[in-house]
């Protein structure tokens, strides 16, 4: 490993990547909004994921109502976080230029189309949850664990979206 780290840092190509700015374009006080606004439609889709599986354990319509709201809401808060994303990817070459950062990007936009397509099966067809709703959002499920991997990529791996100060 310590090989790797010394072809690291000599190889020109790296070397000239890490030279360009990762800092936040669309921040608060310092603190990235994009990654403080994708909690809730994480949290949102997993909810309609257990929404789902206890409307089939139950059938008990009550659920079929909180699906609908669940789902639209992390649809909603989706297109928040990526309209932000988006804007952080178009605006920061040192995001614009990492590879996780494009894999992260079509991951969270596939992820936001499913979102949609479970929120509008619900609009249109609530008692079609039981099968497709259900695959929807077991598809946005592993969606976001994929678009999340390549999040985490770029935080812990890039540094993306850190505030170190130099004394760290």
């Amino acid at each position: 490993m310590a090989n790797q780290e010394t072809t690291d840092s000599n190889n020109p190509v790296i070397e000239k990547l890490e030279e360009k700015d990762t800092a936040s374009a669309i921040a608060v006080a310092g603190h990235p909004l994009h990654a403080m606004s994708v909690h809730f439609p994480i949290a949102l889709v997993f909810g309609t994921l257990a929404v789902d599986v206890f409307y089939w354990w139950t059938a008990d319509p009550f659920w079929l109502r909180v699906g609908l709201w669940t789902s639209g809401t992390a649809f909603v808060a989706g297109i928040a976080a990526g309209i932000v994303g988006t804007a952080e990817l178009v605006l920061v070459p040192g995001i614009r230029a990492r590879v996780a950062s494009w894999a992260h990007a079509i991951a969270a936009v596939t992820l936001i189309s499913v979102a949609g397509a479970n929120w509008g099966l619900r609009l249109m067809e609530p008692s079609a949850v039981l099968p497709h709703g259900l695959l929807l959002s077991v598809l946005a499920g592993i969606l976001t664990g994929v678009a999340g991997w390549h999040g985490g990529k770029l935080i812990f791996d890039h540094g993306i979206g850190l505030m170190v100060s130099p004394k760290d």
